[in-house]
Parts: C-alpha cells; structure tokens; sequence
C-alpha cells in the first residue's frame, strides 16, 4: 500500500478511533458447499447463536428461507460472477425472531483459484435507533469498495477479496505472507498489534490510518480496517478478518450520514404504503437529485406479496403504480404520470432491465439522442428534453428478494452527474424504505384480513320478524385501523319477540 507517514497532529486525531467495539455488524464465513467455516463474536451476539450451533453446519440455519440467497443455485452462480451480493434479508435469531438485515457477501479467493464466501451482517433496526454513531458509520462504509484479507493466527495472509488486490500487489504475492511485509514501517506494525489484540481476545476492533496507496502515490489518503476474530466450533481462534475502506473524503461521508439521519426520522413515519413512497421521493429531492419518483408494485399497496422476484425471469415486467414523486419544480411538471396512476415500463428501458436483474443502474449521461430507448415514449421523451434531464439512477426495492418497485433520481438543473458515491447513497436510502415499506405492505396484509374477517363475521342483513325493524351501524372506537372486535346480533323469536345481543371484546 506504499510508505506510510504520521504527524503528531494526524495521530492525535485518530487516536479515538483507533480501538473502538463494533456492535451492529458481524461476519462470517463458509465455504463453496453454503457450510460455515468460522463464526464471530458480533455474529452470535447479533443472531444469538454461539459457535459450536454454527459452525460445521449448513448456512441455511441462520438463514432458512428458501428464497434466501444462499438457498438459490442459480442465485449462488449469479453471485459467483458478480463477485457478490448485497441487500436486506430475513435472518433467524436463536429465540425464533426473524431479524431484518442488511447482508453482503463478498467473493474470496485462496490458493489454486480455490474461492470462500465472506459474509457480513448488519442491524438495520439498530442503525435506526443510531444513525449518528460509529457502526453506522461502518455500516454505510461497507456499501463502498472495501478490502478483505483473512490471516491465520500467525498473520499470514490465507483469503483475500478482488479489491484487496487493487492496491498493486497481486493475490499470489499476498499469500503466505504478513502484513508487514507488503506494508513496511511503523503502521504495519500497530495494524498486527490490533490483530493480535483481536485474536486474544476474540472480538472486533477498528483502527485507522493514513498511507499514499500506489495507484495515487502524491495524495494521502485515510483508511479505516475492521478487524474480527474468527472461530471455529469450539470457540478457538482460527484466524482473522480484515475489511478495509478508503474513507479519504469524510466530508462525503458526512454529508451522506447526514442524508440517512434525516431517512431515520422522514421515511416510515406511517403504516401507509403509498405516503411511505411519497416520503422517499420528498427525501431525496433536493438532497440528492432534482427530480425523483418511486414506482410499487401493483399488488404492494393491497398488501399481497409481489410476483416479481430477483431470480425470476418473466416475458413482461408486471404493473407498476407511482407511489411518489417530487421534484425541484413546484407542482411536479416533469411527470407524465400523477401518484396512483400505471406507469408505462418501455421494454427496452434500463427501467425493464433494473426490474429483470435487481441491479441498479447508473447513467452518468443519460443518452437522450434518437434511436435509443427513450423514443418508445414520446410523451417521456419530451419531458425528458424539455427540462434537460442528463443523469440518471435507477435503484430496485427490494425486501426478502422480492421486487417492491423502482425508485428513480435524475438531475436537471444540477450541472454535476451523478456518480459511484451518488449510488451508494440512493441505494442506502432505498434500503432503509424498503424495510419501511415491506412492514407497511404487511399491515396493510393483516388490516385487510382482519377487517374482512370482521365482516363476514357481523350479520349482513337483519332480521327482526314482525316484532321491530332494526337498522345499524358499526364504528370501531379505532378509527384509524377502522377494525373492531365487538358483535352484534337481531334474533327473532317466537310470540313476536325479538332477541338483542352485542358482545363486547374486553381490551384491544
């Protein structure tokens, strides 16, 4: 990674940094057949169960479902040409909870081309409660580059990511070796100090660091390296795990923690799926683009489960409805479509192909020239050319693998494209609604359930004979949920009487 210098100043600042505990990410890892292989600390405390539960055990007890990535062939073949996948997924604590996390897993590669997965968890609900603290921090990190390195318990390189070996030191180099004596000088040695401490003590730590990396030799830059002790199955120490971000533009980092602390507060602010789009729309305007939308899913605001999945190939993309939009213009203009209304999804759009792959798109330059598919709708090329709408990103929301709609950011009267970091960020905002809106639609799920429940179960006409004529109305006491537990009937009996029941459901 070159030489590394450190003023006094430099030190000073990065000495609270140096040994911090990292409470809301864990890792983990298994080998080619989903088998786990090393177990951490964080990941017990985060999903409950210790090593000797895991390791040497199928993945799919922590993540069961078969919609699970790691439950798909075709999606572990997907994931082997990516190089990885990250994104939310449904993980089983150890009581029986379902934990909704954030998951990334990262390609590594061994010896003779052999290949491992690493896998790396974080809390979402707990980045909520936090936004402003360290682990989120990390947790927006990990959605940039990051280096990985597993060390055996004398710190000899064993597994290593493709990033790691964009710093000029090929994989093969790296083998076998300790850092040291790829990273000379004094921060190499503080680097295996930390790891070291990791390794006795078997928990996680952070350290941070300043070096000028080969591919940019005349700028310094600022690194932060995670580090976690992994286990095998009686709790031993197998080795360590490193993960590596360049984190040089801090104030980038901070203006996007800032972004996602106002996400934490102003998306999900109700139950309703439609006014949880709205307020991802809102959100990004003007923070991050001129003008956004975010497009669900036909049957989402009816709270059924979506038909579109990642790894479902279907001849037509299905029906989606705008669910939100805004923009730096009063009243919208560049919409062609009003809140409520289907939106048209030309086939050749990179809208289609978002919707087939689950990938977001970035378009730096949005190529608006004809003959491309922007032709296939007039009616949005014309807005597209009348406001100059020149960058453009298309983000999927996705909750437990399924597709609950598109959200899309463009800039018109911002010169600057958007670019990598941009994508991070709307995929970070994406992700933090679509928790929102997965929770919503399954309100909406049991609401509808229960209401109808509520009226197949009161009497749909009544009957009071020749005794009395009776007339009725039902208002639950929660109007909001518009949902009662309370009954009543109208009996006839003989000798022209009637009989009157209501019953009263105690509590709510």
């Amino acid at each position: 990674m070159g030489a590394i210098v450190m003023s006094t100043d430099q030190a000073a600042l990065l000495e609270p940094l140096r040994s911090r505990e990292i409470s809301d990410t864990a890792v983990a890892m298994i080998d080619e057949q989903g088998t786990v292989v090393a177990w951490t600390q964080a990941a017990q405390h985060l999903v409950g169960y210790c090593p000797e539960d895991v390791v040497g055990r199928s993945a799919t007890l922590v993540l069961p479902s078969s919609e699970e990535p790691l439950g798909v062939s075709a999606f572990a073949e997907q994931c082997r040409a990516q190089g990885g996948w990250s994104g939310t997924a449904a993980v089983r604590h150890r009581d029986g909870r379902t934990l909704n996390l954030s998951l990334r897993l990262s390609l590594l590669w061994g010896q003779d081309a052999t290949h491992r997965w690493l896998v790396s968890l974080t809390d979402i609900g707990a980045l909520s409660s936090g936004m402003m603290n360290g682990s989120v921090r990390e947790s927006l990190l990990a959605r940039a580059p990051v280096g990985i390195a597993i060390r055996d318990p004398q710190l000899r390189c064993t597994w290593v990511n493709d990033t790691m070996a964009h710093d000029g030191i090929s994989r093969d180099r790296r083998f076998g070796r300790r850092l040291k004596d790829s990273l000379p000088g004094f921060e190499a040695e503080a680097l295996e100090a930390v790891m070291r401490q990791v390794l006795a003590s078997g928990t996680s730590a952070v350290h941070e660091y300043r070096a000028w990396p080969p591919e940019d030799p005349r700028r310094e830059h600022a690194f932060s390296a995670s580090f976690f002790c992994l286990q095998d199955a009686d709790g031993q120490a197998l080795g360590v795990c490193s993960l590596t971000v360049d984190v040089t533009s801090n104030h980038r980092v901070r203006e996007r923690l800032a972004v996602l602390s106002q996400a934490s507060t102003r998306i999900g602010s109700t139950l309703d799926v439609m006014q949880t789009g709205q307020e991802l729309a809102s959100l990004a305007v003007p923070l991050l683009a001129d003008y956004a939308t975010v497009e669900l899913a036909e049957s989402v605001p009816f709270g059924t489960e979506p038909s579109a999945r990642i790894d479902t190939m279907y001849d037509r993309p299905p029906v989606f409805r705008r669910a939100g939009q805004a923009s730096i213009h009063p009243g919208t203009p560049e919409s062609t479509f009003a809140r409520g209304e289907t939106v048209f999804v030309p086939p050749t759009s990179p809208l289609a192909s978002v919707l087939r792959t689950g990938r977001s798109h970035l378009e730096p330059v949005l190529d608006a020239s004809p003959g491309t598919w922007i032709d296939e709708d007039p009616v949005r090329a014309q807005k597209i050319r009348e406001y100059g709408m020149h960058s453009l990103m298309i983000v999927p929301i996705i909750a437990r693998r399924a597709i609950l709609g598109t959200a899309l950011f463009l800039r018109t009267e911002d010169p600057v494209p958007f670019h990598e970091d941009d994508l991070l960020l709307a995929e970070e905002l994406v992700t933090r609604a679509a928790l929102s809106l997965d929770n919503a639609r399954q309100y909406t799920r049991e609401h509808t359930t229960a209401l109808a429940l509520q009226r197949n179960l009161l009497p749909h006409r009544l009957m009071g004979g020749a005794a009395v004529e009776a007339a009725w109305r039902y208002l639950p006491a929660d109007t909001d949920a518009g949902v009662g537990g309370d009954w009543f009937d109208v009996i006839p009996l003989s000798g022209a009487r009637v009989a009157l029941v209501v019953g009263d459901v105690v509590g709510h």
